[in-house]
């Protein structure tokens, strides 16, 4: 474990290696799993306040989920929020273009609509957070989905962190990210 700042970062977020294939997976992420993208107490208002704007990305039955139950549900066994699920199990905000699974809301911000880019959650998988107490804990999350990403990182040889550069920095700064890098060179130069 390596410690920065407020977080507990597992080594496997510098050590492992990955690299989303869209080709392979077809964002099996967005349509796989027992319930929504984790979504933090504040991105819940701005949910809300976008959702006029995401609209017109989504598919009919998205939509219509989203009419339905929320913007946001609340897991009990979990004790977070998360986006709803379809009725066939995929994010309410998937959409899909030539089979491949995306997110409407990054769409819409894509196209300038929004200024909010998809649930920090989203932006950084296969980097999951875990809130405790007094810290947070960074993990690498393993998923049998992303075989396919995890050959990719290995043959270009690109690390967890710096897949995720942006999403990193989105979170938790430029600092944060300049910190991973110095763990890294001098755990690669040991």
């Amino acid at each position: 474990m390596l410690s920065i700042e407020n977080t507990l970062v597992s080594l496997d977020v510098i050590e492992e290696q990955f690299v989303c294939d869209l080709r392979a997976c077809k964002g099996a992420c967005c349509v796989q799993g027992d319930y929504g993208a984790p979504l933090t107490e504040e991105e819940l208002p701005i949910l809300e306040k976008i959702y006029e704007a995401v609209k017109p990305y989504l598919t009919p039955e998205g939509a219509f989920t989203i009419e339905k139950e929320g913007k946001h549900v609340y897991i009990e066994e979990e004790e977070k929020y998360a986006t709803p699920l379809r009725h066939d199990g995929a994010c309410a905000y998937t959409i899909f273009e030539n089979g491949t699974a995306f997110c409407g809301i990054e769409r819409a911000w894509k196209d300038g609509k929004i200024d909010f880019q998809k649930p920090i959650s989203c932006h950084l998988y296969p980097i999951r957070i875990t809130q405790h107490k007094h810290y947070e804990a960074v993990n690498y999350e393993r998923w049998s989905i992303c075989k396919a990403a995890c050959k990719n990182g290995k043959q270009l040889k690109v690390p967890v962190y710096r897949f995720l550069k942006d999403a990193i920095i989105r979170k938790y700064g430029e600092h944060y990210y300049r910190a991973l890098e110095d763990y890294a060179q001098f755990a690669n130069n040991k």
